[in-house]
């Protein structure tokens, strides 16, 4: 997606602001997708996944599960000439690799998709503040959506961006950047479980009129060392700031964090540093027990020149999400998609979500 077209959607996200505040009290709004960045080896980081807008009282509970799928098709501009120009379709292998490593400058083909699910376990033990536990596993492989991909970009007239050079459904790993070299084909690894990650939460502040805020600490603890794309093994720390606004079919929400991530035992190495990430997003009510929300996410790469000279890995991170949420009793499901914006080559393609919460904590919204 172009500047003005991203300018058009942050428009969207920014024009009812100038409608009347109310009371920052929420009964009836959800808060923002629980989806997490799932682009590639970046999501073995912690994350801060964005905040919620549920309220209950002392001693609410609830448990939340994700699953979130994606697929990527990543790669630099000389792979993408390689890969358009050869026939027919194949597996990829040592030849096609020796001829990407003779390409001019450093390359990459990241060809994966994945399945992440997350459980996470909440607890409020006192008015303002609550605590929380996700575990999280990882599976990596070929995957199905290949085909439907590509039929969307003939269907509109897109580029195939090299597609049709490989087999679908297959798994390609390579990268030879400045800070690595690594070939990987078929699935780099069958999966397992993630570091878990332990919070705390605050809430309950108005610290403008009309805005409720809810402040996160997390830290993601490697529990079993150091794994191959499942685990960097080093312990990464994380603040969060989420600013809310109620209206009566709609809500506002502007979430910023902070993550401490020390990416040195990374398979692409980087040097520690603090990733920053904006959250934008507007939620409305379409039904009595139905809501939708519109997401945006904004991120600079933890790459610097220093790793790499690609552009496509060096530019920043826009990502776009699409949401429903649906309460009965004390469960709420969600779904989402999230497609990649105007960077094509540093994100996923495509991202689903569905959501399933069921707790005491979800009484307190309107059913």
């Amino acid at each position: 997606m172009n500047r003005p077209v991203l300018r058009t959607v942050l428009a969207f996200l920014l024009l009812p602001l100038g409608a009347a505040a109310v009371a920052a009290e929420n009964t009836t709004f959800v808060g923002l997708l629980r989806a997490r960045d799932l682009s590639p080896f970046g999501f073995l980081r912690l994350d801060m996944r964005p905040a919620h807008a549920v309220q209950s009282e002392i001693g609410g509970w609830a448990v939340e599960t994700e699953l979130a799928y994606q697929n990527t098709w990543a790669l630099s501009r000389e792979v993408e000439r390689y890969l358009t120009d050869l026939e027919p379709r194949r597996e990829l292998g040592p030849v096609e690799l020796q001829a990407i490593r003779d390409l001019p400058g450093e390359n990459y083909l990241l060809d994966v998709e994945l399945a992440e699910v997350d459980m996470t376990f909440h607890y409020k033990f006192s008015r303002r503040w609550g605590t929380y536990l996700t575990l999280s596993a990882v599976k990596y492989g070929g995957g199905f959506l290949d085909s439907s991909i590509e039929g969307f970009h003939d269907t509109f007239g897109f580029s195939t961006f090299g597609r049709d050079g490989a087999a679908r459904n297959d798994a390609n790993v390579i990268f030879d950047l400045k800070s690595s070299q690594v070939a990987i084909f078929e699935s780099p690894t069958r999966g397992g479980l993630l570091d878990p990650t332990i919070g705390v939460r605050y809430s309950g502040a108005e610290p403008f009129t009309g805005w409720n805020l809810v402040a996160e600490a997390a830290v993601k603890i490697p529990v079993q060392g150091q794994r191959a794309l499942l685990s960097t093994g080093d312990v990464d720390a994380g603040v969060q700031a989420t600013l809310q606004r109620f209206g009566r079919n709609h809500a506002y929400y502007f979430s910023f964090a902070g993550v401490y991530y020390d990416g040195r035992n990374s398979i692409t190495p980087t040097p520690a540093q603090i990733v920053p990430t904006l959250v934008m997003a507007y939620e409305r009510r379409v039904g009595e027990r139905t809501n939708m929300i519109l997401q945006a996410y904004v991120s600079p790469s933890i790459y610097t020149r220093e790793e790499t000279e690609l552009d496509e890995l060096l530019a920043t991170k826009y990502q776009l999400s699409l949401g429903v949420y649906h309460r009965w009793g004390q469960s709420l499901l969600s779904f989402g998609i999230t497609e990649n914006l105007q960077n094509f080559s540093n994100t996923p393609d495509i991202g689903l979500q569905l959501g399933w919460a069921f707790g005491s904590a979800l009484r307190g919204t309107k059913r």
